[in-house]
């Protein structure tokens, strides 16, 4: 049924189109517009021709003619932009410069109107060319200054120069067993070379692939293992180094954390 409509439609702006073009009106309105556009480049050329009358070469004293938009040309190969080289600006008498759309004083800075452009607007193309690698410098720096904070942000590199032990800080026990919110821990449980369930390695991957690149509750993180109460430890210590590695920002919401992964130039 729509490959039926589409054909329709097709055929009606064929026909549409066919009847415009047999159409004795626009016929001659086509005429009329390719008059107007040959009588108006004939003006545009017979006017330079009479502005440029009263200028000769700077080189060799020849007859110049107009090239391209603002620019002239004499028969020795000279080339050169009628404006600067022949007008002055009318406030102050002197050589006018280019600016972004116009001339100016090179004094004042105030716009003259150039003799030498017909019905049209300047466009510096070097002026342009100026402001992109400009552009393209500073959007370069900015980036290099990103990539020095983020580096000068980095924490250093923790030396573990004996096992990790939860009974050296102190409170830290007392804090997890509140934290899970049962029985009191023993901290002859988590010798890390005890306990083969454990593995840190796992458990950030599984925190990493579990956040992506948005922000999760620590509750809403799955278990890797059958006890939930061994589980939730593991996942708050692998969180807390993965935290001073400046992998993930911890913020505490009540009895619960949000946890947030951080944007640095190794993930880019």
């Amino acid at each position: 049924m729509k490959d039926i409509l589409r054909h329709n439609t097709t055929d009606e702006t064929v026909l549409v189109q066919e009847r415009l073009i047999k159409n004795p009106l626009i016929k001659e309105i086509r005429r009329v517009l390719g008059r107007v556009e040959n009588f108006k480049e004939r003006v545009r050329s017979f006017y330079f021709e009479v502005v440029l009358s009263a200028y000769q070469c700077p080189k060799c004293g020849g007859q110049l003619r107009m090239s391209g938009q603002s620019e002239c040309a004499c028969s020795c190969g000279n080339i050169l932009d009628p404006t600067l080289a022949f007008q002055q600006s009318l406030c102050c008498g002197v050589r006018l410069v280019r600016k972004t759309f116009h001339y100016g004083c090179s004094k004042c800075s105030k716009t003259t109107p150039s003799r030498f452009i017909f019905d049209e607007k300047l466009f510096d193309a070097t002026y342009f060319r100026e402001m992109m690698r400009e552009s393209r410098e500073r959007t370069k720096r900015k980036k290099e200054e990103i990539r020095r904070l983020l580096a000068e942000s980095r924490s250093n590199v923790l030396q573990l120069m004996e096992e990790p032990s939860l009974g050296s800080i102190p409170g830290l026990i007392q804090d997890l067993d509140d934290f899970i919110r049962e029985g009191a821990i023993e901290v002859c449980w988590f010798p890390f070379d005890a306990q083969p369930d454990f593995r840190m390695n796992d458990y950030h991957d599984h925190i990493i692939s579990n956040i992506g690149w948005g922000t999760i509750l620590f509750s809403d993180i799955a278990p890797l293992i059958d006890d939930h109460r061994r589980d939730r430890v593991f996942r708050f210590i692998t969180l807390v180094f993965m935290q001073n590695d400046r992998e993930v920002e911890l913020t505490q919401e009540g009895t619960d954390i949000w946890v947030q992964k951080i944007y640095n130039e190794a993930y880019s």
